[in-house]
């Protein structure tokens, strides 16, 4: 298993479990699904829980979400105006194009100009995430939805020189 991971904060920001594609050599586009996990609530295949916990009547509480956001920790983030997205992006790629100094890397920070634009279009739609550290100066991670198979899904959008893949 591979996870890639924000090399300005470090977080881990998705794993290769997930169904994940290219989009134009600058973004890894997520395919991700909306999900309800419940917490305390561990099944053990062919467990059967007692009666009397089932009379204690135990609280619990559960998260509704993209499986993505909630099972890497991602922390739901905001930009007023596509301004204010737009002077953060300037000075996120400042910061990673001082990381990737010396690597090949370097000379493809360009390439995400084009689809940035495309995906900013629907600036109103989208959703923005940052790593668990929320990290200012880190990654943040466009989410949108888009008809995948016939069916809606959520997508996150992860600027792909902004990671590095770690093996596990």
């Amino acid at each position: 298993m591979k996870v890639f991971k924000d090399i300005v904060s470090g977080d881990e920001m998705f794993t290769d479990t997930y169904k994940f594609e290219d989009i134009d050599d600058a973004f890894y586009m997520v395919v991700c699904k909306n999900t309800t996990v419940t917490e305390g609530n561990i099944e053990l295949a062919g467990a059967n829980p007692s009666a009397e916990e089932a009379d204690e009547g135990t609280e619990s509480s559960s998260i509704s979400g993209i499986d993505v956001v909630i099972y890497m920790r991602l922390q739901e983030t905001g930009f007023g105006t596509k301004k204010d997205y737009l002077t953060y992006m300037k000075d996120y790629m400042k910061t990673l194009k001082g990381k990737l100094e010396g690597t090949p890397n370097i000379d493809k920070l360009p390439s995400i100009q084009k689809p940035l634009q495309e995906l900013l279009k629907k600036f109103k739609d989208l959703q923005f995430f940052t790593g668990e550290s929320m990290n200012p100066d880190g990654m943040v991670v466009l989410g949108d939805y888009k008809e995948i198979d016939g069916e809606e899904r959520p997508v996150l959008y992860f600027p792909k020189y902004g990671l590095e893949e770690e093996k596990l």
